[in-house]
Formats: C-alpha cells, structure tokens, sequence
C-alpha cells in the first residue's frame, strides 16, 4: 500500500486508488501519516480536528474517527491495521508500505548526491523524478491545524530547494536557453525568491541577451523594495555588476 500527500490525500494499492470524503477523518489520517511511526497524543489530535471549538464529547468523537480511519485502511489481505492506540495516543506503522514524501526526499538526496559527483545528467534525471510526484498542493485543501499547517509549510520548502538545485544542474549543463521561460515563470509564482532571479539572470545572460537580464535585476529591486524595504541580496547585487563588465567568470565553461 502507497500513502500519498503531495497532493489531495490517498490511499493507493492493488485495486486502485481511494480517498476520504468525510474531512475530519482525512485530517486525523494526515496527521497520523506525517508523524508516521511516532505517538501522537489525544490533545494533539483534538486540536488539530477542532482547533479551540473542539465539543464537550471531543474524546468520544476521536474514537469514531479513528474506527472509520482504521475501516478505511483495511484490506482483505492485512488483518492488523496500521493504526495503533499506544498511550497517550495513537500511531500510525508504516512498516513496508511506501510514503510519497520519503521517496520525493530519497529521490532528492540521490539527486544532490550525483551533481556532488559531477553526474549532472543523471542528477537533473533524479530531481526531475522527485518533482514529478507532486500531484497538486500538499494535502489539497486540508490545512487546519498546526501539525499540518507546519508540515505543509515545511514540504513546500523542500520543493522550492529541489527546484533550485534542478535550476542550478540544468545551467551546468549548458541548457540555459530552454530554461527562460521556466525560470520567468518561477520568478513570477515567488517573487520574494531571489535564486530564481539570479539564475535567470545567468541564464540570460549566456543566452546573449544581456539587456533583458539586466532588466530582470530591476525588477527584483522593485519587487524587493516595495514588498519588504529591503535591497538585492549581495549575490544579485554580484551578478548585475558582473553582467555590466562581462565578467569571464559567467560564461559556462567557467562554470563547467
């Protein structure tokens, strides 16, 4: 079985997959999912279903969940559900099944470690791979309490890193011209983002269109300036002066 987050939450196995519609069951899963294999407490799993409105009857509400979240995972073949109550709590046994999220960040680790190696293609190939297992905003619309909200918050991190890396890797290459479009896109999603500027900045730059990424530069000092106060990071601040003196440094075989 195959529990999947980075996206609407479901359950995929051998018949196909499934998802919950009844939410309150969903966040109680998601919760359990993403502190797999760790106890976590009534309190916690009240708060995180009901938040400061939790009813006077919010124990015995938990134990229906957690029946219906147990009837939900089982299957013919698996007498013993994954969710276990260990006091003060519940936990979720992960045992062999898989976890999108780990695979998304072995696939990550994997990447990083062919591009420390010099195995550019092979690590652009795995980064791409790690992406590819986004379905959608992490949980869907499921964002209430803090466990999830953090969790969400932390995720979306690691899958802003991931591109940059793939950025970076994809530059080393020498692929450059193929990634403007991508990389003005990103710039627009994350405005805030400078390595997403720095990079298309570079991009076009061996691209031989040093004007345009000059431009780039001008907006992200707007952009920065107006959304925080704040000036360039020394980094952009590096880039444009280098781009104005056509700095050797720039050019791929230097970054080779």
């Amino acid at each position: 079985m195959r529990y999947e987050l980075l996206g609407p939450l479901r359950v995929v196995d051998s018949q196909g997959s499934s998802w919950i519609s009844a939410s309150k069951v969903e966040s109680l899963l998601a919760v359990l999912l993403i502190r797999f294999d760790q106890v976590v407490t009534l309190d916690q799993l009240i708060n995180e279903i009901w938040g400061c409105e939790a009813p006077r009857r919010a124990t015995a509400g938990l134990h229906v969940y957690i029946s219906q979240a147990r009837k939900f995972l089982s299957r013919p073949d698996r007498p013993d559900s994954p969710i276990v109550t260990q006091p003060p709590g519940y936990l979720l046994r992960l045992g062999t099944d898989e976890l999108d999220l780990l695979i998304f960040r072995q696939r990550v680790a994997a990447g990083r470690a062919h591009s420390l190696g010099g195995q550019h293609a092979a690590a652009a190939d795995m980064l791409e791979s790690a992406l590819a297992l986004w379905r959608g905003p992490v949980l869907g619309d499921l964002h209430n309490g803090p466990i999830v909200e953090g969790f969400v918050t932390w995720l979306l991190e690691e899958r802003l890193e991931c591109i940059e890396t793939l950025m970076e890797t994809y530059l080393t290459l020498g692929r450059h011209r193929s990634l403007i479009g991508r990389l003005w896109a990103l710039t627009a999603e994350h405005p805030l983002r400078e390595t997403f500027y720095l990079q298309l900045m570079l991009a076009l730059y061996r691209s031989d269109r040093r004007a345009d990424a000059l431009r780039v530069y001008k907006d992200a000092h707007r952009t920065l300036a107006e959304e925080l106060g704040l000036q360039p990071c020394r980094a952009l601040q590096d880039m444009q002066r280098a781009i104005l003196r056509a700095d050797q440094t720039l050019d791929l075989w230097a970054a080779a």
